[in-house]
């Protein structure tokens, strides 16, 4: 892509991801649409209040000078709508915080929905410090715009609504206002512009750190023992000084906006007061008009109020264009169809190709895996081996060709359908559940009993460990802690649990000893529903085991058939397998010692 079709498809997202945010504000508003219609009642109520108060002071000040028998009813007026304005305040502050807790609710629920909607490959396109900061500070600051708005559209009220007065009370006098007016304007428009500039530099440089600090937090240990402590700190907080002098700089818009104002507003006062006097001192108005003058003249020229909303909301559209980055991610969509009763688990790859960035990682690969059978996908680092198996069950789509199980394409599935016949099993599992026992029954459709989650447990190799720990199956996670083999072991039990007539074991075993590994193997096939496997095979004994093995090399399928004619046919194959294919380390045949059944599966695969 030439660098300015690179600017246009940037142009094109970020125009993307602004209407999408917009979007989702205006949702989250509708979800809290009658308390935000609430907020802006009350506030408008306020400002009504406090747009009356210096009519009905005036007035009362004029009857209680002349001695009028109603100054004192025209008092207690004036108390009310002080009352008034305070406890309309009170309640605009008290349904302000329900309204921003929804809002952000709202936000969050479909930002956490999308992400996990999303392909892994698409979620991981931001770092996890990253979408924690969008989901949380920013999703936070986003959710004040619904109330921020109706805050913002309350706070024109008393300046419009002061200046209507002034030309009701006196025309002279509301002229001599209205000369300051464009200075206001032009002040507010500059600190929209400013605002929102240095707003977006300070957030972005605020994601970034995040990042930065929750790989630092997940590779404490590797950090620790490379001795490179403060090299990471720097690392981290390399943009800690930009990130200050971002937030000094929007302090700075706000300070200065605020110091013209200043400015600004005791000349327009000072205007007024000397309009007004002389009006006052040619009979045109009188003394209760002057002060009803000079405080509508301070509701008008009151840009701090507005200023405070329309600041709230450039925040919240900023940090909301920093959370629709995850409404952006495309989703995984479902269709409507369920697989035939009591299916083999036939696997048709047709024509796959899978593109990422501008590689195309996986070549049109045709492939048919008759249901039931075991598959061993092998072939050297970088080959395919694991977006293969993440395509054969659906975690990600193909950009061409279709994916079929049973007959069915896997796009067609329902949701429910797919993730009940289709499990998997990964290198690095992460556990879910407040109880090792919930970790594993951990998964989609109704929980399998105690019963279940033990036997699969056992077929894991993971019973007599979690038996040690000191409440068993229903000890926390937290209060666990576990090697990598123990948890990889919770994960086998977890796919195993829920296994369906397709089992993905994306190098599954790859933390477990050999004894172990090899025991797992035999509990799969002798102790788990049957059905379909798909193991991403690093060891000889896994491909060795298998029906059949798909050997992929740069994307492409090289060649497919059993281990033995694989071996025998080809040394390329046996060199996939580096160390293990000299050594002659294959799987027992359930003959003899480890070592000796080693040495006779590597003669007999030799022969």
């Amino acid at each position: 892509m030439s660098p300015p079709d690179a600017q246009d498809a940037g142009a094109e997202r970020a125009a993307s991801v602004a209407g999408t945010a917009d979007r989702a504000l205006v949702a989250a508003a509708r979800h809290s649409a009658g308390r935000t219609a609430a907020v802006l009642g009350c506030t408008l109520g306020a400002a009504a209040a406090a747009l009356a108060e210096p009519a009905v002071l005036g007035h009362t000040l004029d009857l209680l000078l002349r001695g009028a028998p109603a100054g004192p009813t025209w008092t207690l007026l004036c108390a009310a709508v002080i009352a008034a304005e305070v406890a309309l305040d009170a309640a605009a502050a008290r349904l302000t915080g329900d309204v921003d807790g929804r809002s952000t609710g709202r936000l969050r629920r479909l930002g956490l929905a999308r992400l996990l909607r999303a392909a892994p490959h698409h979620a991981a396109r931001h770092a996890p410090g990253e979408t924690a900061a969008r989901l949380t500070a920013h999703a936070t600051e986003a959710g004040k715009v619904p109330a921020a708005a109706a805050h913002a559209v309350a706070a024109l009220l008393p300046p419009l609504g002061a200046v209507t007065a002034l030309f009701l009370i006196d025309l002279w006098t509301a002229l001599a206002f209205l000369v300051g007016v464009p200075f206001l304007v032009l002040l507010l428009r500059a600190f929209a512009r400013d605002t929102h500039a240095s707003i977006a530099r300070y957030q972005q440089v605020q994601l970034e750190t995040a990042g930065r600090l929750t790989e630092a937090l997940a590779g404490a240990r590797t950090i620790a023992a490379a001795g490179t402590v403060e090299r990471e700190r720097g690392r981290v907080l390399a943009r800690l000084p930009e990130l200050g002098t971002e937030g000094r700089r929007m302090w700075q818009v706000y300070g200065g906006t605020t110091a013209r104002s200043a400015a600004l507003m005791p000349m327009l006062l000072y205007a007024v007061l000397a309009v007004g006097g002389v009006r006052l001192a040619a009979g045109a108005i009188g003394v209760g008009e002057l002060l009803a003058a000079v405080r509508y003249a301070g509701l008008a020229a009151g840009i701090g109020a507005v200023t405070g909303g329309l600041a709230a909301v450039v925040r919240g559209r900023s940090a909301a264009r920093r959370t629709a980055a995850l409404l952006t991610l495309p989703a995984l969509a479902h269709g409507r169809a369920q697989l035939p009763q009591d299916g083999p688990g036939t696997l048709e790859l047709r024509d796959v190709r899978v593109v990422r960035g501008a590689a195309t990682v996986l070549h049109d690969i045709s492939l048919v895996i008759p249901g039931g059978t075991t598959v061993a996908v092998v072939g050297r680092s970088g080959a395919g081996k694991t977006l293969f198996a993440a395509v054969a069950g659906r975690l990600t789509d193909p950009d061409a060709g279709r994916v079929l199980l049973d007959g069915v394409p896997l796009q067609e599935l329902t949701a429910e359908a797919l993730r009940r016949d289709v499990g998997y099993a990964f290198d690095r599992p992460v556990l879910l559940g407040d109880t090792v026992g919930g970790a594993i029954a951990f998964g989609a459709g109704r929980g399998p009993g105690p019963d279940a989650v033990r036997a699969a447990a056992r077929a894991a190799g993971a019973d007599a460990f979690v038996r040690r720990l000191p409440h068993g199956y229903g000890t926390a996670l937290a209060d666990a802690p576990m090697s990598g083999g123990e948890v990889q072991r919770l994960g086998l039990a977890r796919a195993f649990c829920h296994a369906g007539r397709l089992l993905v074991l994306d190098d599954a075993t790859s933390s477990l000893d050999t004894v172990t590994a090899r025991e797992v193997e035999r509990a799969l096939a002798r102790e788990i529903r049957p059905g379909t496997r798909i193991v991403v095979a690093h060891r000889l004994s896994s491909a060795a085991r298998a029906d059949l093995v798909v050997w992929l090399e740069d994307g492409r399928v090289r060649a497919t058939g059993t281990h033995r004619e694989l071996w025998r046919a080809d040394p390329a194959y046996r060199a996939v397998f580096g160390a293990d294919a000299d050594e002659g380390t294959e799987p027992d045949t359930g003959r003899g010692t480890e070592r000796d059944t080693g040495r006779d599966t590597e003669r007999e695969a030799a022969r």
